[in-house]
């Protein structure tokens, strides 16, 4: 069974990560979601990560703030995708986060998106786009949900448009 694993480095980090999940049941997908760190429970993430390669996890979304490890030592772990979600707080209010996440050795790839709530539902949406490689009903899904978006906007320019 494919899935998409999202894991936080603390539970702080659940209220913008739901709408990452939210995102996935929107569309049917399928995810796990746990809270495990980096530095508090390396053994834990080890595990988890082992465990869910084995029942068919797809990708790993990390989604954690501050030193923001938790990304990077997923792509230390496994060769699945990882995408990481930096979380704002601290001293740098995500900078931290954003730049641990990003600046990743060769070899070691992190899939890095924004802060925050757009960051966790473009986790989700990357992570469909991941799954939509071998899944041509989720590939229709997403193409579908572009043109809604699409038609939004002309709708809402045709609210407030002044042309010449």
């Amino acid at each position: 069974m494919n899935f998409i694993s999202i894991i936080m480095g603390s539970k702080s980090d659940y209220e913008i990560m739901k709408n990452c999940a939210d995102t996935f049941e929107k569309f049917n997908v399928k995810y796990e979601m746990i809270i495990s760190s980096a530095h508090r429970s390396p053994e834990r993430t080890k595990d988890y990560v082992k465990e869910a390669e084995e029942k068919g996890a797809v990708a790993f979304i990390a989604a954690a703030g501050m030193a923001a490890h938790l990304a990077g030592a997923l792509a230390a772990t496994t060769t699945k995708p990882i995408i990481g979600v930096p979380m704002k707080g601290g001293a740098m209010d995500g900078m931290d986060a954003m730049l641990s996440t990003v600046q990743m050795p060769a070899g070691m790839p992190v899939a890095t998106v924004a802060l925050g709530k757009s960051g966790a539902i473009n986790a989700a949406y990357l992570a469909m786009q991941i799954l939509a490689i071998t899944d041509k009903e989720l590939s229709i899904k997403l193409r579908e949900d572009r043109i809604v978006k699409a038609k939004a906007v002309e709708t809402d320019s045709k609210e407030i448009e002044v042309l010449l």
